[in-house]
């Protein structure tokens, strides 16, 4: 199973970058929660975001709103190249909200996706808090999870069959850094775990 964890999008939220590089390290040690999984990492999306601590890029795009939609721009077509060659089962998104008050996330493409959020949610919970209004930025929520989202998103490519596992994962933005860091990799490993006992039910049926 195939997993891509995207980092970094938006350059000036630099938690995701750290997690993805918690993520590196662990991997590393080759735990047993990565068996079975090739995991793929993109710590630096948006590179130039990064390098100026600004959520475009230098030329002044939001990348996150350009996937999939014949956009010229370098690094969407680097990264849509990836997407579509490397198929991905799994693929995740760190982000930070500087307006919300805690963790949530939004769900598309296979329909085990909400099932395997909301366990990392309550994982992550353990850093953070979790964000349980009704309306996070401007959709509908239940439990921390958006079922919705907007258009242009780092995504799987459109005519990919089966749909990718599809999460953006979001921290509070105005938390420190560090605790955003831990909370989106202790989301990502329990994802991970999750995914896991699906696939095990899924070949008991």
């Amino acid at each position: 199973m195939k997993i891509g964890i995207f980092a970094g999008v938006h350059g000036d939220e630099p938690s995701g970058v750290k997690a993805a590089h918690m993520l590196h390290r662990w991997a590393l040690t080759l735990p047993y929660e990565l068996s079975g999984y090739e995991m793929h990492l993109f710590p630096s999306c948006n590179p130039s975001g990064l390098n100026d601590g600004t959520r475009r890029t230098g030329m002044g795009y939001d990348i996150n709103r350009e996937f999939w939609c014949g956009s010229d721009l370098p690094e969407v077509r680097y990264l849509e190249s990836e997407l579509r060659s490397e198929r991905y089962d799994i693929i995740i998104s760190l982000h930070e909200d500087d307006t919300s008050h805690g963790l949530y996330g939004f769900v598309s493409g296979s329909l085990l996706s909400e099932q395997v959020l909301k366990p990392a949610l309550i994982a992550a919970s353990r850093y953070l808090p979790l964000n349980l209004d009704e309306r996070i930025d401007g959709f509908s929520a239940s439990g921390g999870v958006i079922t919705e989202g907007y258009p242009g998103v780092l995504s799987a490519p459109p005519e990919q069959r089966p749909r990718a596992l599809e999460i953006v994962f979001e921290t509070p933005g105005r938390a420190s850094v560090k605790l955003q860091a831990v909370a989106a990799a202790v989301a990502v490993r329990t994802m991970l775990v999750e995914y896991r006992k699906f696939l095990a039910y899924a070949e008991n049926l």
